[in-house]
């Protein structure tokens, strides 16, 4: 039921990211059936589209029963050594990705890093 759809969603990571790097990222507004959502951030070396990482998410957690809609995309440029994470870009597919977003949820996983963005850049 409701109660169970809402701990799944609480169990969702807010931030998956790779450890270093520039890579693509999405933006993802995930919800439960009818119920409240929560906006999660995922970032990987591995996709070669932003479309990539959008289905892959979507296709894990709807086995959860949660459902997904992508609110953009971008870049990011981790640089763990520097302790600085940058955000910028967009993607050709979504869109740009709200990047203040973004940047508040990397600043919730990340306390300790410099984290910063900026519109443009590809």
């Amino acid at each position: 039921g409701a109660g169970a759809m809402a701990a799944a969603l609480s169990r969702v990571p807010e931030v998956e990211i790779d450890g270093g790097g520039v890579f693509k990222y999405v933006l993802v507004r995930v919800r439960a059936a009818d119920g409240p959502g929560k906006d999660v951030v995922r970032g990987h070396g591995w996709a070669e589209y932003h479309a990539d990482l959008f289905e892959r998410t979507a296709e894990e957690l709807a086995q959860q029963g949660l459902v997904c809609e992508c609110l953009g995309g971008g870049r990011v440029s981790h640089r763990p050594e520097e302790r600085k994470i940058h955000v910028y870009g967009y993607s050709v597919g979504f869109g740009q990705a709200d990047h203040a977003v973004t940047t508040e949820k990397l600043k919730a996983k990340y306390p300790d890093y410099e984290i910063t963005w900026a519109d443009e850049g590809y």
